[in-house]
Formats: structure tokens, sequence, C-alpha cells
């Protein structure tokens, strides 16, 4: 009798140690508590990013804490599940650590790939299609190595506490401490960078990003679908892919999920 396949998920912003996060023990054991129930089903486990509210590494020092989710993580690729880690705009300073203890694959790009015969096109989303200019100048600053050697300088006791804060900040300057609202087709920029990317590379079956904390699953054409995939602050949500079909779910712990 032939094996059927396993399936592969994807889930994003978990924002993982952020201060403007009540409740973020408990947010870490249910994405702990997620990762556990699918890790005997799951080929492969895609997180797209800003998995961490603020990440830094020194040569010889990590954050303190995470140590379920990494834990977890490391769990997961020792059984022969790929887990590939997108950095995000919160994660971006991820060094080797994170491939070399865990066993995780790290990607500081856009991913296209192929999965059980579909092409993927993969990505946190921060900068794809955003015209907004303070973004963009804060996301080339970040994404310089010269301050990344001068913020190696400070002692972590004052660069992971100004980190976090900043961070904190970040988010409960929104409204809310929400992100916008879906703005629709003709606004959302991840979906008009979308289909801009679409018109010459129609082969592509599914997009799938993070960074804008909605779900949102949309087709494009026919044969082309995007996903946004919420996030694990209010949504708890993770896409599936079985080989034939794609599933937008939201984890409520103790009810039977999607296998």
């Amino acid at each position: 009798m032939e094996q059927a396949m396993k399936n592969v998920y994807f889930l994003s912003d978990a924002h993982l140690g952020s201060r403007a996060i009540p409740h973020g023990r408990t947010q870490e054991r249910r994405l702990v508590n997620f990762l556990d129930s699918i890790k005997d089903r799951a080929s492969a486990v895609y997180l797209l990013g800003d998995m961490f509210d603020f990440w830094y590494e020194f040569k010889l020092v990590v954050p303190k804490g995470y140590t379920r989710f990494l834990g977890k993580l490391s769990e997961l690729t020792d059984k022969g599940v790929e887990v590939h880690f997108f950095i995000g705009n919160h994660d971006i300073w991820c060094g080797d650590y994170l491939e070399k203890e865990c066993g995780v694959t790290i990607h500081c790009q856009p991913l296209t790939c192929e999965i059980y015969g579909k092409e993927f096109f993969l990505a946190h989303g921060d900068g794809l299609g955003d015209k907004d200019a303070k973004f963009k100048l804060l996301r080339s600053m970040f994404h310089s190595t010269t301050l990344q050697t001068l913020f190696s300088t400070i002692h972590p006791r004052w660069s992971i506490e100004l980190g976090l804060e900043w961070a904190k900040h970040s988010r409960l300057k929104r409204e809310g401490g929400k992100e916008p609202e879906y703005m629709g087709e003709d606004k959302e920029p991840l979906v008009l960078f979308t289909k801009n990317y679409l018109k010459d590379h129609p082969d592509i079956n599914y997009f799938i990003y993070g960074h804008r904390h909605i779900m949102l699953d949309l087709m494009l054409s026919r044969t082309s679908r995007m996903l946004i995939l919420g996030d694990w602050i209010q949504d708890f949500s993770y896409a599936v892919f079985d080989g034939e079909n794609m599933f937008l779910e939201q984890y409520v712990e103790g009810e039977s999920q999607y296998s």
C-alpha cells in the first residue's frame, strides 16, 4: 500500500519575546503545542519571518529565552522534518546559531521552489510593493553590515534591551497595537506586488507571505493563489498543503486539527 504524502506547513509572525504581548509565555506554549501536534505528519515547516520580536546574535551570545520553541524546532529537525526559517523585519539579524544548534535552513531572501509538483513563491513580505519611504529607509539601515558591526560593539545588556524596547514601541504606536486592516485588492501592497510579479512568472501556483498580520486567501488566476498567513498573536493561523489542496486554518488547542 502506497504511503500517503506528509503535509507541508506554513506559519509566521509569532513575535516571541514581545513586550507588547501580555500573554507571551502562553503564546509560546500554544505555538510549541501546535508544532508538537504536527511533528508526525509534517515533511516540512516553513516559518515565514518575525518568529521573534527581536533577535540578534553576537559571536558568543544569543538572546535568552525561547527554550521551548527552539527545543521543538530541534526535535522536528532531529526527526527529519525540514524546517525553513525566513528572516523578517524583526529577526533580520540572524547568524548561524539556528542552523548549527537547531538544524533549520535560513532564508534571507524570497524563495521560489517546487513542493509536490507545484511552484511556490515564499517570502516574509516586508518591502515587497510597499512604497513607504520611511519604511524603506529603516529597512535599508537594518540591512546595513556597518550598522550591524556598530551594534555588536554595544554590550548585550543595553543592545538587547534597546532592540526589545524599539520593537515594543513599534507595535504599540499603532492603533490598538494592531496592523492596519486589509486594504483591498487595489491598494494592498503585497497584492499589487504579487499581481505584477505574476505577469512575468505565470507558472507560480502559490504565493505565501507573512508580515501583514491578516489572514487572506485570494485566487489570482485559474492556477495561481495568494495567501497571507495571519499571525500567532491573535489568529494562531497557518497554511497546510497536502500535495493536492491548500488550507488556511486556525489552531485551537484541544480540537482535532486537519491532518
